[in-house]
């Protein structure tokens, strides 16, 4: 049987995740829903936030993700308690990674999920205040099987993705009809072409 490749922090959050959505807790007082993700690839991401004052007073989640998900969606969960919307909103998956002591490479798009679900979520909470799109930057759906962005696919390039393979373990994005695939690797190529570096092959 293979070693555990996780660190402890991340076996703890996923053997005892926090703020979880359970069955029996209707009653939750969310203000706030964010859903992403898409069920026929098998990671899906709900999340409630119950918000005064634009401060996140309390969570709860559910994903039918893979362990990296629970652990960094559980991590997430604890880290925006008490946190001003607008600070929560820019909450990154490295930030994340970092807080968890690492994840294996190929399982680093797998805490892309918590983010978004949150963004939706503030984004919600946001149009039903009257403020909405207020923190979101400009951006164009490239992926609409599971609502990556341009903005996405920059941040991908930012981090080392350089080719599709790259691209899909870090975003996820292809992995459902792949009709994104060539508006993705071309915005990857002109973003080699911004930065100054060398985008790989198909």
């Amino acid at each position: 049987m293979p070693d555990w490749l996780y660190s402890d922090t991340v076996k703890d959050h996923f053997t005892n995740p926090r703020n979880v959505l359970m069955d029996e807790e209707p009653s939750f007082p969310a203000n706030a829903r964010g859903q992403t993700g898409n069920i026929k690839c098998g990671d899906q991401m709900l999340m409630l936030l119950d918000i005064k004052d634009d401060i996140i007073t309390d969570v709860r989640w559910k994903t039918y993700g893979c362990a990296s998900a629970i652990a960094s969606t559980s991590m997430l969960s604890e880290i925006i308690k008490g946190m001003h919307i607008k600070d929560a909103y820019t909450i990154k998956p490295e930030d994340l990674v970092e807080k968890l002591g690492g994840l294996p490479e190929y399982k680093i798009h797998c805490s892309v999920l918590g983010d978004k679900a949150l963004r939706s979520a503030i984004d919600d909470y946001l149009a039903k205040t009257g403020r909405s799109g207020l923190f979101k930057e400009p951006s164009t759906e490239i992926c609409h099987c599971l609502g990556i962005t341009d903005k996405d696919v920059e941040n991908a390039f930012k981090n080392g993705a350089r080719d599709w393979e790259a691209l899909q373990q870090a975003t996820k994005m292809g992995t459902v009809c792949g009709e994104c695939k060539d508006k993705a690797m071309n915005l990857l190529h002109g973003f080699a072409h911004i930065y100054g570096q060398p985008a790989g092959r198909v």
